[in-house]
């Protein structure tokens, strides 16, 4: 983290065009372009400027949403969603302005994400592919002999890579938007929870602890935060725990021999797994998602082993920080952005995808206040969608248990496959063909096809104890 000296909290009553409740990346772009334009701002934040979930992050900046690309078209059609494709790439854009205009020292931006299957499913990732290129996306797809070149595990298979994205430290780009925003002209101020608000009349009214303020404009840029303010809006949230390490230093050699990708990679499209090398030496790793809060230590032993299981050349490495960070995901996984009444706006849900987004969305609500701009109305598909309280939590927990248990069960197949395949290709000696002509009479054909299987979860149980039974904690 930056220097970074703590604002005041709110101490006197203020009148300004527009008060932005939320301290994260989505409030403090909105409140950067208010203030750009000349209108008076000021940005209430309860705890630390990106305490929460902007700060948190492992730091991909990637085009797009968190909703599959096909659900999107599905539901809006393609040029409508071709339009929502080109806004995330404009925020994506906005994140690469920012840091080449406050500089890039302490952010570390570094080029690129991979996106990689752990089946054998060529037809399926390289139609995505074709999609995303209709969109918009500069994407390319990485036969699998690639992208073992780079990321030397057998676990992986194909992969789609995006040329444009980004990786960042989040919490410094957000320290250096939030001195931008303040040589624009906004007002920020820290340790200052809004207590309640009216949203009534010309001028709203919000409560804190020690002062209140009046604004023409309101924009709430928060995610779970929200409950204690409005309710019924972060009750259209489910929210989403993942957890983060960070190694020890490991041998720079063996770390580049094992990833050579300098950029980020996601090996799914839920929670496991997501990392990067930071500092030149060490891994970033985040995965195991939880939908109640648990303690970041209790996914030490799981997240490494995660690593061993993906890397075994690296061996058991040690794990220096642990965290976690919680985010919130709408029901159809898209943000939440537009004007719940007149003059309160609405900046949220941006789980699974909020580097792009928020910046996206801080633009959009910053240009529909101050200009008018009804680009917001694109997003009007998107609803606010309960999300079932304590049943939409359980099955949201569910669905990432049962995800895991499916991928992992692709994966035994795909690499069960991949084995066969290397057998059929080597070369046999007529002996050898005897003796697996000797074999195919005396063994049964279902367990030669549950074969791979076998071995692959002999090879899971022999992996260390402290994993399994932090795992089934966990669980």
């Amino acid at each position: 983290m930056l220097p970074a000296p703590p604002r005041p909290p709110l101490a006197v009553d203020l009148d300004v065009d527009v008060a932005v409740i939320g301290g994260g990346l989505a409030g403090l772009t909105a409140a950067r372009e208010v203030a750009r334009r000349g209108w008076s701002v000021a940005l209430l934040e309860a705890g630390r400027l990106a305490g929460s979930a902007s700060g948190r992050n492992t730091g991909f900046v990637l085009p797009g949403f968190a909703a599959d690309a096909e659900k999107v078209v599905a539901r809006v059609g393609f040029e409508h969603a071709k339009d929502l494709w080109a806004l995330s790439q404009a925020g994506l854009d906005y994140v690469r302005d920012t840091i080449a205009a406050e500089g890039a020292d302490g952010i570390d931006p570094e080029a690129g994400w991979l996106y990689v299957s752990k089946v054998d499913d060529s037809d399926g990732l390289f139609r995505s592919i074709g999609l995303l290129g209709d969109l918009g996306c500069e994407v390319e797809g990485w036969p699998t002999e690639r992208v073992r070149a780079f990321l030397r595990s057998e676990r992986y298979f194909d992969a789609i890579h995006f040329l444009r994205a980004l990786t960042i430290h989040p919490l410094n780009y957000a320290l250096k938007l939030a001195a931008a925003a303040e040589r624009d002209g906004a007002r920020i101020f820290e340790a200052t929870p809004a207590l309640s608000i009216d949203p009534s009349g010309v001028r709203k009214r919000i409560v804190t602890p020690a002062a209140r303020v009046r604004a023409g404009h309101v924009v709430l840029a928060g995610n779970v935060e929200l409950k204690g303010l409005l309710p019924r809006v972060a009750a259209t949230l489910v929210p989403i725990t993942t957890y983060v390490i960070v190694t020890a230093p490991i041998d720079r050699a063996r770390l580049t021999a094992a990833v050579g990708y300098r950029g980020a990679v996601s090996d799914t499209d839920l929670a496991d797994n997501h990392y990067r090398i930071v500092v030149g030496d060490r891994l970033m790793w985040s995965g195991r998602a939880t939908v109640w809060p648990r303690n970041p230590r209790r996914y030490r032993a799981a997240l490494a082993g995660d690593i061993a299981k993906t890397y075994p050349q690296l061996g058991r490495v040690a794990v220096d920080y642990a965290w976690n960070g919680t985010l919130g995901n709408t029901v159809h996984r898209m943000p939440q952005i537009g004007e719940l009444g007149p003059g309160v706006w609405l900046a949220s849900g941006f789980g699974g995808h909020g580097l792009d987004t928020t910046a996206m969305a801080g633009n959009i609500v910053a240009r529909a206040i101050v200009e008018g701009d009804e680009t917001w109305r694109k997003f009007t598909p998107f609803e606010l969608v309960w999300a079932g309280g304590v049943f939409g939590r359980t099955a949201a927990q569910l669905r990432v248990w049962i995800k895991r248990l499916t991928d992992a069960a692709a994966e035994r197949r795909a690499k069960a496959r991949e084995a066969a395949q290397r057998r059929t290709s080597e070369p046999q000696t007529p002996n050898a063909a005897a003796n697996a002509a000797a074999s195919e009479s005396i063994v049964p054909s279902d367990a030669r096809g549950d074969e791979a299987e076998h071995v692959a979860q002999r090879r899971q149980d022999s992996e260390p104890a402290d994993q399994d039974s932090h795992q089934r904690a966990d669980d």
